[in-house]
């Protein structure tokens, strides 16, 4: 199935579009965007600790730059606002190591 028809099937809520995955990231997006679109996501829906320390170890693992995942934190502001970047920024220092540094001990 091609992306025109996997598109098709997803703006109407076929059902046959969410039992068949698809073509894994991978073959789309390079690993590193992968991991970052995956941090974006969760910042944008308040996702918990445990899965955002599992995105960012993924991320780290594949080659992303501390300075690319405060650019995705950065980036967020307008679309999902400050207080949602604001509550996700000690998930994510915490989860690369910097939470004794950066995060209030209330926080970490």
């Amino acid at each position: 199935m091609d992306a025109v028809e996997r598109l098709r099937r997803l703006c109407i809520d076929d059902q046959v579009a969410g039992a068949d995955e698809g073509p894994e990231w991978s073959e789309a997006l390079d690993e590193r965007t992968v991991a970052l679109v995956r941090i974006a996501a969760l910042i944008a829906n308040n996702a918990p600790a445990a899965s955002m320390r599992s995105a960012v170890d993924d991320a780290v693992a594949a080659g992303v730059a501390l300075e690319e995942i405060v650019a995705v934190l950065e980036g967020l502001i307008g679309d999902v606002g400050l207080p949602r970047v604001v509550a996700a920024a000690p998930r994510i220092a915490v989860a690369l190591g910097h939470g004794e540094d950066l995060v209030p001990d209330s926080e970490a």
